[in-house]
């Protein structure tokens, strides 16, 4: 099923829209949840929020590609269920890492998620990434995104760890550079 034909049984607020959406984007969004939150339960509960804030979002919205509505949707969400568990025994996790390798270049204010999702510095995000070679543009999103260790950004791309973290450490000094040339305060 074609995601506009999803999206207008959601406006015609048909339930097979959600049974439509966990089987074409099901496993993507327990794909997102589960690199964040590490816990299949989490996880589940993660998916099963993020169907229902999409019931509720569409309509008024009406996204052009689903699949990036509901991967936002649910990433948000496991950010927002990890930063809540974790509130008491903060550090150590591979989403630590993430959230604060990425603060070093947007800040970090009580809620970096919040940061991040700013309208405005989500596109120059992507016209930043735009600009860079495709592999640094994978990686980056593999790891930021998608918050993938380290060690398997290597091996998916077939180049050292060494060579990923180098590669990341270049790619956020040259994006805080670019953020402070569009007006951006670091």
């Amino acid at each position: 099923m074609e995601d506009f034909e999803i999206v207008e049984m959601y406006w015609d607020r048909e339930e097979n829209a959600i049974a439509q959406t966990d089987r074409k984007y099901g496993k993507y969004c327990r794909k997102i949840a589960y690199s964040i939150l590490f816990d299949r339960e989490d996880t589940d509960e993660c998916v099963n929020d993020t169907y229902l804030q999409t019931w509720n979002s569409i309509p008024p919205q009406r996204p052009e590609k689903l699949s990036t509505y509901v991967g936002k949707i649910c990433r948000n969400i496991a950010i927002n269920l990890y930063e809540k568990m974790s509130a008491a025994k903060r550090g150590g996790t591979q989403t630590d890492a993430c959230l604060d390798e990425m603060a070093e270049v947007v800040g970090r204010s009580s809620d970096v998620e919040e940061t991040l999702d700013l309208t405005l510095l989500t596109d120059a995000i992507n016209k930043f990434l735009k600009r860079c070679e495709k592999q640094t543009r994978i990686i980056f999103v593999q790891r930021y995104w998608y918050m993938v260790p380290v060690s398997r950004i290597a091996a998916e791309n077939n180049i050292s760890e060494s060579k990923v973290k180098m590669t990341l450490l270049r790619t956020r000094e040259k994006l805080k550079e670019f953020l402070q040339e569009e007006g951006y305060s670091i």
